[in-house]
């Protein structure tokens, strides 16, 4: 199996120039490489409670939801693996095991991942290829937020092109119907839900 580079959390920051965003920011274990990630304002709040185990939400949110399932049906995540990286989106399986010790990956946005990791305190991995990709090697401490920036800037242009596909100003509602059929038939539900949403504000 290829090398895996065993990362913690060092914090998550709002971004500054992505609306809605944040910047989740892993660091290697044993090394000086960071890996910064763009995740979304619900996955932001989600692992920001996980890691500030005092506070209790009234109810239980999606990944304490997951954590529930798991206690009653005995089984639990072992650990989360980023693979890939690819058009500005980090890949990552969740690994599961039950009672029995029967073992499983699941296909996981790392957002979610990293929620799930953090309550059923299993750790996190990154293939060396991906960090040799992504990850930002530090060699003097004073650059360091300086690069960590640098990289969520370079992240955000990955993710802003990816909206651009989402900008419909310019279609009309026929438009716009008939790309939601394509979509769905495609399988690509989330540029339909997109197109549901802009249908349902006008």
């Amino acid at each position: 199996m290829e090398n895996l580079v065993k990362l913690n959390i060092k914090g998550i920051s709002y971004s500054q120039t992505q609306t809605g965003a944040y910047a989740l920011i892993l660091e290697e274990e044993l090394g000086m490489r960071k890996l910064p990630i763009i995740i979304g304002s619900f996955e932001a709040q989600s692992i920001a409670l996980a890691l500030e185990k005092d506070i209790r939400t009234p109810r239980p949110l999606t990944h304490d939801l997951f954590v529930s399932m798991g206690q009653a049906f005995n089984f639990f995540v072992k650990g989360v693996f980023i693979h890939k990286l690819e058009d500005g989106v980090f890949y990552s399986n969740i690994l599961m095991e039950d009672k029995d010790g029967k073992e499983e990956e699941i296909d996981s946005r790392t957002s979610d991942a990293i929620a799930l990791a953090i309550r059923f305190d299993a750790p996190i991995f990154a293939l060396e290829k991906v960090m040799e990709k992504a990850g930002i090697h530090l060699e003097v401490q004073e650059k360091e937020e300086k690069s960590i920036a640098s990289a969520i800037r370079e992240i955000e242009k990955e993710v802003a092109k990816q909206e651009k596909r989402f900008d419909f100003s310019s279609k009309s509602k026929e438009e716009l119907e008939a790309e939601m059929k394509e979509a769905v038939k495609k399988e690509d539900y989330e540029l339909a839900a997109r197109l549901r949403d802009e249908l349902d504000k006008r």
